[in-house]
């Protein structure tokens, strides 16, 4: 009985917040197959990768010019004919990060590099609108438990700047009195001596996360909108 080759592929999530909006980034494919299509930065293991994880390291840095960032798996998808070229089985990784702070460069298998809003999204290749639709629900779940929101933030912030990210992966807004309560009493917010001026505004306290005091609480805080 022939068995077909199932080949391993690694696809990465990066989500940024910019202006309020919950944003990816993609790459234009160069090639066949979905030649001139947005897609997700990623390729194909090869032998030289020791690891999934140094796979999907190596993709973003060549796709995208994109290194140094946290990258944690997100889910496998292997359904039958979800790549023309065969039997394919991707790993997705996803990773939160400040768009300020990347300097995106297309590579030579792809025509281009931008960011996207995940609300609306450019026809994309193979079954990269799923993925990207289960990283969204993923974040979603993640920012009400995990201090995962805190990464696509500067260091220093205001309290206007993190319930920002939070409605920008929410894709709603949330009520303001009640937010400040939130975070103000869980006791992870570092006050600074700082202020930031916001637009028209009078100036507003700046803060930082604290991971030492958020892994010391006996009861993990939980922040859903």
């Amino acid at each position: 009985m022939a068995t077909e080759t199932v080949r391993v592929t690694v696809d990465i999530l990066v989500f940024a917040v910019h202006q309020g909006v919950l944003e990816i980034l993609l790459v234009k494919r160069k090639y066949d197959p979905f030649k001139s299509s947005w897609a997700l930065p990623g390729g194909f293991l090869t032998d030289e990768d020791k690891t999934l994880d140094s796979a999907a390291e190596r993709e973003l840095r060549e796709e995208t010019n994109v290194s140094d960032v946290y990258l944690e798996q997100l889910y496998t998808f292997g359904d039958v004919g979800r790549d023309p070229r065969g039997r394919v089985v991707t790993v997705a990784y996803m990773a939160l990060v400040g768009q300020e702070e990347l300097a995106l460069k297309p590579s030579s298998d792809s025509s281009g590099v931008a960011w996207w809003p995940v609300s609306d999204l450019p026809p994309l290749a193979f079954d990269h609108a799923r993925i990207i639709a289960y990283g969204h629900t993923r974040l979603r779940y993640k920012i009400e438990y995990t201090p995962a929101a805190f990464s696509l933030l500067q260091k220093k912030f205001t309290l206007r700047d993190l319930q920002t990210v939070y409605e920008g992966i929410l894709g709603k807004g949330v009520d303001n009195r009640n937010f400040r309560k939130k975070f103000l009493g869980a006791g992870i917010l570092k006050a600074l001596d700082e202020t930031s001026q916001e637009g028209s505004f009078r100036p507003a306290r700046l803060y930082e996360f604290s991971e030492n005091d958020f892994e010391k609480l006996p009861d993990r805080p939980v922040f859903v909108f």
